[in-house]
């Protein structure tokens, strides 16, 4: 596979399509098992209070990996994503609840490279604060 987005079609500026994805807890035990990181401040809210956290938390490469499918999903490719990287600012608190939590994500190209790349700066959001900061991908574009 490759990029459906033409390089020459994309100006700095161009604002990919915003997604939101839900977490609930069952989300986590879910990714918990398919990671192995049953560490428990993901599921146990007794443990993540003692160690002084407001409730039971989503992983962190959990919500970085919910934050690219922007990238990924605007792309048409996966393998177009050709760095990412981010810094974990505030962590996705998940209430035991029918609702759960959101994690809104936004994304704008910032820069046009070389080798028809494409910086994409990403911001993503949970509960009003931001949860990822330099969330940035370098996308390799047709």
């Amino acid at each position: 596979m490759t990029a459906t987005i033409a390089y020459d079609d994309v100006e700095v500026g161009t604002e990919l399509p915003a997604q939101t994805f839900p977490v609930t807890r069952a989300t986590l035990v879910q990714y918990a098992g398919a990671s192995g990181d049953f560490n428990p401040i993901h599921w146990n809210e007794r443990f993540a209070k003692e160690v002084g956290l407001p409730d039971v938390i989503a992983h962190g490469m959990f919500t970085m990996a919910e934050a690219i499918r922007v990238v990924t999903d605007w792309a048409g490719d996966p393998g177009a994503v050709v760095e990412y990287g981010v810094r974990f600012t505030k962590p996705v608190v998940v209430p035991d609840d029918d609702k759960g939590a959101t994690i809104e994500v936004s994304g704008k190209v910032a820069a046009k490279l070389d080798d028809r790349t494409v910086r994409v700066d990403l911001t993503a959001v949970s509960a009003g604060q931001k949860v990822l900061g330099m969330a940035r991908a370098l996308v390799r574009l047709a």
